[in-house]
């Protein structure tokens, strides 16, 4: 009989037992308009949707997500639930994966996009035009709330609570959530535990994939952050 202390993959987190984690999927939605213009686009409004390029982007996000569990990461469940963001994009993107994986697509706000307030659609350079000073410290001082909106601790403790919700409803189970930028680099900073105050150093691609995998005992694992999902 195989040990449970040699079954695992190499190079993956050490267990002294047979405890399963949930393993959660974080996609982010595939380009958008704003994407490309590099406006901040947050929770504040349901759109924009998905351009041309953001749809082929959700299609092989799609492609690759089912492949999790088979020819990819094959020490993962297949994924049996999908539930995504209520923003627009993250509903498209969603939708693709849905079709890939034959499963409906449940909406959860905790996994919505930060709310960014009266920056709503502006860019970086109009931002600081406005608000001197502001969007340096709300990116360096992650308990500092946009005006009007959300800081990225407020994010961290939504997505927290989804992450929670979903590890009580079972384990040894995939779940793909699509979400987006500043909700994931949360949800993988809060995972490893790290200060929220590095949470936005990590790089989350249109369209690309996060893995995250916890146990009921508090244990947790980063199995994957930032991979493309277009190569």
């Amino acid at each position: 009989m195989t040990s449970h202390l040699s079954s695992r993959p190499s190079g993956a987190a050490m267990r002294f037992d047979d405890k399963e984690p949930l393993t959660v999927v974080l996609l982010r939605h595939g380009e958008t308009p704003m994407t490309t213009s590099k406006a901040y686009s947050g929770s504040g409004v349901p759109g924009p949707g998905l351009t041309a390029a953001g749809r082929v982007q959700a299609a092989q996000a799609a492609d690759l997500t089912f492949r999790i569990g088979r020819t990819l990461w094959d020490d993962l469940p297949h994924p049996g639930q999908l539930v995504a963001s209520p923003m627009v994009r993250a509903k498209e993107t969603a939708a693709a994966v849905a079709r890939r994986l034959g499963l409906p697509v449940e909406v959860d706000p905790a996994f919505a996009e930060c709310d960014f307030g009266e920056w709503e659609g502006l860019t970086a350079e109009q931002i600081d035009g406005r608000w001197p000073g502001r969007l340096r410290r709300w990116h360096d001082d992650a308990s500092f709330p946009a005006p009007g909106g959300e800081s990225i601790e407020d994010v961290g403790a939504r997505v927290h609570r989804g992450l929670q919700r979903l590890l009580a409803a079972g384990v040894d189970r995939t779940v793909v959530v699509v979400s987006h930028s500043v909700s994931i680099r949360a949800a993988i900073g809060s995972t490893l535990g790290a200060p929220s105050s590095v949470w936005a150093s990590v790089r989350v691609a249109p369209a690309s994939v996060s893995i995250v995998r916890i146990w009921q005992d508090g244990e947790r694992e980063v199995a994957v952050v930032g991979m493309p999902t277009d190569i």
